[in-house]
């Protein structure tokens, strides 16, 4: 029995077995969705060769398969996090304000590297320019927060915002454990979700992923204010939060608002929310009737009220990243890198 997500009810597999004989069934199937799959009963149909006698065996072993998100994305922003190829990908090098206080190593100068910091002693050595290279501040919890509430369902290219979301942290939380800073998990809607306690350890990475790979939007509206009350009592030291959600309208924002001004009294807030690429499109078409230039009005005021939600959110502040669901993580990571080269974590 193939697991319901395939949508297959006619699989069957046919096959001669002499008496005495061993036969071993292969089937290939690809899974397109993260979640759990689960394989139902086995199901055995014999047969005499002249049909004369038949019978029917049932193997009940239900199994469950776990399907993870893709380490695809993850692997590639891990790699260029590690080497100078950053821009190829949309991602920025900011320049570092001031140093920390510890000195790593000297090394060849990539470009986007601050001209402060070249070694000219060790250039005079080498035929090549030479930097100074500081550790960055590390151990810094950095925890992706992510909105499981019905405004998470909306579909983009395939997939939902959550899908999105989880795709994001998941490269956030590599990077940060590359950066060696802690990573950590609070999923929430009108309810606590799972979670996991920032941390470093090699198994970390593995920790998130088993939380995340089945997680689900829920219909209800989320709880902030639940949310608040929750990092209050569990996060004592200052941390980076990436809060991944989505509000319809101003109107929705500034209902959240006392909350999330709450929670950057404490912590470094950046709250990430998704732009509405078809109403984008729908502004930029030309209009070829009065129809469509209702359209394109009502389209201009919902994206208009997007940038004045980053702007609200700018003025009292709490960082924010605006982004179409295609360039979230490129734009979450660029946010961190600079985050963390203004030392603010």
């Amino acid at each position: 029995e193939i697991p319901f997500q395939f949508q297959v009810r006619d699989f069957e597999h046919e096959v001669k077995i002499a008496s005495g004989g061993l036969h071993l069934a292969n089937y290939m199937l690809k899974p397109v969705k993260r979640g759990e799959y689960s394989f139902g009963s086995l199901n055995v149909f014999i047969s005499s060769p002249v049909g004369l006698v038949k019978r029917r065996f049932n193997f009940c072993k239900d199994t469950m398969v776990p399907v993870y998100p893709s380490f695809i994305q993850m692997n590639k922003y891990e790699l260029f996090a590690s080497i100078s190829r950053l821009k190829d990908n949309g991602i920025k090098q900011v320049r570092r304000i001031g140093h920390s206080l510890e000195f790593e190593k000297i090394r060849e100068y990539v470009n986007g590297d601050d001209q402060r910091a070249i070694n000219w002693k060790a250039t005079g050595r080498s035929s090549q320019l030479m930097v100074n290279q500081f550790q960055d501040e590390k151990s810094q919890p950095v925890y992706c927060i992510i909105d499981k509430g019905r405004a998470m369902q909306m579909p983009f290219n395939g997939m939902s915002l959550l899908d999105y979301a989880i795709n994001t942290s998941l490269v956030i939380s590599n990077i940060a454990l590359n950066k060696q800073d802690k990573a950590g998990l609070i999923t929430f809607s009108d309810k606590m979700g799972s979670s996991v306690k920032a941390d470093r350890k090699r198994s970390q990475i593995r920790l998130i992923l088993e939380v995340l790979y089945n997680q689900k939007t829920h219909y209800l509206e989320t709880d902030f204010r639940m949310l608040y009350g929750n990092i209050q009592r569990k996060l004592n030291q200052r941390s980076l939060l990436i809060l991944f959600s989505n509000f319809g309208s101003l109107n929705a924002l500034r209902r959240q608002m006392p909350y999330l001004k709450a929670i950057a009294k404490s912590h470094l807030l950046v709250v990430v929310f998704f732009e509405n690429t078809e109403l984008s499109q729908v502004v930029e078409n030309p209009v070829a009737g009065l129809e469509q230039v209702y359209f394109k009005t009502i389209a201009e005021q919902f994206v208009l009220e997007k940038k004045q939600m980053a702007k609200e959110l700018e003025a009292s502040g709490i960082h924010s990243i605006l982004s179409s669901p295609e360039n979230l993580t490129v734009k979450s990571i660029n946010k961190y890198l600079e985050l963390k080269s203004r030392r603010l974590i």
